[in-house]
């Protein structure tokens, strides 16, 4: 039976933990990993547009001896009618892994019923679990552990915001996730966070005040305030998110050494400003090439290769 990857919840702490110790190994020893994927294939399908995790997952597959094919959803026959479940089927028979980057979680779920080779969540509306990997392990490069570590993500209640709270409760962190009203996660998603950080020893905290959340932070982290497939809403999301820019109010209130996190790409002088994005403070190159690593590492595990 194939282990997929849907969710940053499908790892228990203890294999999030072996993953981000792989891929610092990864990171650090690349070309003890040239040839991990020798004579293996990755599709990759990609339903919304992509810089980032195509060219990081293609990157990282070459780099390893494997062959990289990314597809356009028009490049297959879903959209003449082919049900996910049977592409599932099909493309167990050709490849070793499938990456798929969409809009609802359910296709993810549909497509890893019947696949036989492991499934991985690209991004949907409700998780982006392979930034989440990202993300932690540039926390750990700049904080020697998670455990303990106060992130405030700012921002609206996203699928970013839902991999942080539930990533961030298994590694035993505090997060604080501040948005407008109306924008905050999903009540599951917190639910759920909460539950395992009774378990970890970390927190999840949901607020209205972004300068609350920001109070003492280990780490301050805000994506784009209108999601794809959210453009129509950009106008009139701009006026109610404005007070949610990460700026140097928000960072003057978080600790002294305060880490800043964007998961890209970024509207400059919209959710951060150049200040901010571009200052001394910032590891946002970092924790892009960072998705190069954690993927790398993370198709070694699911594939059992490590």
């Amino acid at each position: 039976m194939a282990r997929h990857f849907l969710s940053i919840d499908d790892l228990s702490t203890e294999e999030l933990e072996d993953l981000l110790q792989l891929s610092a190994k990864v990171k650090e020893s690349p070309a003890d990993h040239a040839d991990a994927l020798h004579r293996r294939a990755v599709v990759m399908i990609f339903e919304k547009p992509s810089t980032r995790t195509r060219v990081s997952f293609e990157v990282g597959v070459a780099s390893m001896g494997g062959h990289p094919l990314a597809l356009a959803a028009g490049d297959l026959q879903l959209g003449r009618g082919e049900t996910i479940e049977d592409t599932g089927r099909v493309l167990s028979r050709y490849g070793d892994a499938v990456v798929l980057r969409t809009f609802g979680q359910e296709k993810l779920e549909a497509l890893a019923s019947t696949s036989s080779i492991p499934v991985i969540n690209a991004l949907s509306d409700y998780e982006h679990p392979c930034q989440c990997l990202a993300d932690l392990l540039t926390i750990r490069e700049r904080k020697g552990d998670l455990r303990g570590q106060t992130l405030a993500y700012i921002g609206d209640g996203n699928n970013v915001a839902h991999s942080l709270l539930l990533g961030g409760a298994k590694t035993g962190m505090h997060v604080r996730v501040a948005t407008p009203t109306g924008f905050e996660p999903i009540p599951q998603v917190i639910d759920r966070a909460r539950a395992i950080a009774r378990e970890t020893g970390g927190s999840a905290e949901v607020t209205n005040d972004p300068l609350e959340a920001a109070r003492g932070a280990d780490v301050l982290y805000t994506d784009v305030w209108a999601s794809m497939g959210q453009e129509a809403e950009h106008a009139e999301r701009v006026l109610v998110f404005t007070p949610f820019r990460l700026d140097r109010e928000k960072v003057a209130a978080a600790a002294d050494d305060v880490v800043v996190l964007h998961c890209l790409p970024a509207h400059r002088g919209e959710e951060i400003t150049d200040e901010v994005i571009d200052g001394p403070h910032s590891a946002v190159w970092d924790q892009a090439e960072n998705r190069l690593h954690t993927q790398k590492a993370l198709l070694i595990w699911l594939l059992g290769l490590a």
